[in-house]
């Protein structure tokens, strides 16, 4: 049988890589095409287009493989193998396939292979949102999105608002781009850390780190102005007593008029 997918191993233990293309040797439409044990190494690897499909450690030499995610080109299906379960939310929030933990057993391995062809697998527009309890991301770490024809990886911290645009959200970055993603206010809201993130309006998330000041502009109404020059947004004042103590929170009370 012909291989249809072409797959990299990313790990800095060399028996666990090792063990990884001893389980997949059972699965003969898988080959494995390189292997990388640093980050620096990854990332050159990933260069090349032979590929279709990543197992990805987290913990590496050298940094996260988080780190490397900017790296692997859209079409490409990511597993994350880790020791450490509690990373599992951050994987889907970037898209991944799914979330192996060490050590890897050989039917847990062919369950994330089958999902590839499966109609649960999670798509770039459709990514789940976090279950109850569960950590949100970080201001750190890289969010997966889909919009339109093009597919790329945003840090957290680079997004200034995001705004409901009825089955579409708005996001603003702080280079003044915008980009339309197909998902909704309630599940960005759930994923970006708060108290950062708040809803200053039913129909929109701002990025309080990213606030320059905020101003009366009417009896009723305040705008919330952004650094580098962003596009204002408007609240209303009574919203703005409701959040008081998320600006407390976030250290950000100076902020308030």
């Amino acid at each position: 049988m012909n291989p249809d997918l072409h797959a990299l191993l990313i790990d800095d233990e060399p028996l666990a890589r090792l063990e990884l293309r001893r389980l997949l040797q059972r699965h003969p439409q898988v080959e494995v095409v390189g292997e990388a044990d640093t980050i620096n190494v990854a990332r050159e690897r990933l260069a090349q287009a032979d590929y279709d499909l990543v197992f990805l450690d987290i913990q590496l030499r050298g940094g996260s493989g988080f780190e490397l995610l900017e790296f692997i080109p859209p079409h490409a299906h990511i597993v994350f193998v880790t020791a450490f379960d509690g990373f599992a939310i951050r994987a889907f929030e970037v898209n991944a396939l799914d979330y192996l933990l060490k050590p890897v057993t050989a039917e847990r391995l062919a369950s994330t292979l089958n999902r590839i062809n499966s109609e649960d697998t999670p798509t770039a527009a459709t990514v789940p949102a976090p279950d109850a309890g569960e950590p949100p991301l970080g201001i750190d770490d890289r969010v997966f999105v889909k919009s339109g024809s093009t597919t790329r990886f945003v840090p957290v911290n680079q997004i200034a608002s995001i705004t409901s645009a009825e089955n579409y959200t708005d996001l603003q970055l702080i280079d003044g781009s915008h980009l339309l993603a197909l998902r909704t206010l309630k599940s960005w809201e759930a994923a970006l850390p708060s108290p950062l993130f708040v809803r200053i309006h039913r129909q929109t998330l701002v990025n309080l780190n990213q606030v320059r000041a905020i101003v009366r502009s009417a009896a009723e109404t305040v705008h919330f102005q952004f650094h580098h020059g962003l596009t204002d947004l408007s609240a209303s004042r009574r919203r703005l007593v409701e959040l008081r103590q998320k600006f407390a929170e976030a250290g950000l009370e100076r902020l308030l008029p």
